[in-house]
């Protein structure tokens, strides 16, 4: 039997876990790796689930979780600092790891890729997102995301986008090619009202979905002004766990307490995960800035008619499978939502169509197949 081909992922928080989509993506990419023969590390942070430790499901240092084996990274508590500090670590930890590829996700953990490139070891970037542009970052974070994003587009073997958007800006910005690989979905089975009608009171096609980080580019605010300025027995479900925004999340707080029809679930996943998505009249994404958001890829997975800002990033996912407003309009949000809620067939069309367009349009084994080419300096073409 051969030597296994070794991969060390390095950039997310924690795996197994749905902290973000960075998580997301890097545990479907490393399990089906695992399952295709590769040895892979995931160099997750220590510390607990952002949304509070009961939350927390990752191994601890030496266990391994379906094939992946996880090494954890100590860090500070400082947000401002904790992305920079893991990355280092992790970095200098996997440089003894003789890895044939060391996968770099995010802007903030690239900030460390060039050293790996010293010793001669192959590296390959994802940017899951223009991230410095996300408001929650203060200017000194701001500029560790920058150069993360410069020492990628400088030093990367392979630069990963998942958005046309982004592609676009690497080769003005930087004139660097990049490789667009969108991420993947898996269709899910639909669940009945359970448990989300016991916790939370909830009916099928009863309530409007919000599920997302509560952080402010994500647009919440926008959607709970334009919701309470609307005539509907329907609920307003918020369903996210808190990013280091505490002064947004209390204000959203604030916000959702003048409006008894809406409920904050606070993070979710399994079960009432799946119950959200089976049984919502409508799903919600007014951000402002996305990468490629991984909720509106599950939430059309599951055949829901979904409502979106009209970014350049959400637009090229939805097609014309999905309604749109003006980003950060909340008077167009109104509007569409009272149509939206007034024109239920229209809903339907929507919802008919919606699960089978994106789970042919994006696959995970199509997204591992096009990885692994790049994993061995293989390319289809020059420009990806």
């Amino acid at each position: 039997m051969g030597k296994k081909f070794k991969v060390a992922m390095i950039g997310q928080k924690r795996i197994p876990s749905r902290e973000g989509g960075v998580e997301v993506v890097v545990n479907e990419l490393s399990t089906r790796l695992c399952e295709k023969g590769y040895a892979v590390d995931a160099y997750n942070r220590s510390g607990y689930h952002v949304s509070g430790k009961e939350f927390d499901v990752t191994g601890k240092k030496g266990k391994y979780y379906k094939g992946i084996r996880i090494i954890v990274v100590p860090t500070f508590r400082n947000g401002k600092l904790n992305a920079i500090v893991y990355s280092f670590l992790a970095t200098l930890r996997a440089l003894f790891g003789r890895y044939d590829v060391i996968h770099y996700h995010a802007e903030g953990p690239c900030a460390m890729l060039w050293i790996p490139k010293i010793f001669g070891i192959r590296v390959v970037a994802t940017i899951h997102g223009l991230d410095w542009q996300r408001a929650k970052w203060g200017r000194f974070a701001s500029f560790v995301l920058k150069f993360g994003e410069k020492m990628a587009a400088k030093h990367a073997d392979e630069v990963i986008v998942l958005s046309k958007n982004v592609r676009k800006y690497f080769k003005e910005t930087y004139q660097r090619n990049t490789h667009y690989i969108p991420n993947g979905i898996n269709v899910p089975a639909l669940k009945p009202v359970n448990l989300i009608g016991e916790k939370y009171g909830l009916e099928k096609d009863g309530y409007i979905l919000f599920l997302a980080r509560l952080v402010p580019e994500k647009g919440l605010h926008y959607l709970i002004e334009a919701f309470r300025e609307t005539e509907t027995d329907k609920k307003l479900v918020i369903s996210g766990g808190s990013s280091h925004s505490v002064d947004y999340i209390k204000k959203i707080e604030a916000m959702a307490e003048k409006d008894s029809r809406i409920v904050m679930t606070d993070f979710v996943q399994g079960e009432v995960l799946e119950e959200l998505y089976s049984n919502a009249y409508l799903f919600v994404l007014p951000s402002d800035v996305e990468g490629m958001a991984i909720s509106l890829l599950e939430a059309m997975s599951y055949g829901n008619c979904c409502l979106v800002s009209d970014i350049a990033e959400n637009m090229e996912v939805v097609g014309s499978h999905a309604a749109s407003f003006r980003k950060g309009d909340v008077a167009d949000l109104r509007k569409q939502l009272e149509y939206l809620l007034s024109h239920g067939e229209v809903v339907e069309n929507y919802k008919k169509g919606a699960s089978d367009f994106i789970c042919s349009k994006y696959n995970w084994e199509e997204v591992l197949k096009k990885t692994c080419m790049l994993y061995k300096g293989k390319r289809r073409k020059k420009n990806g």
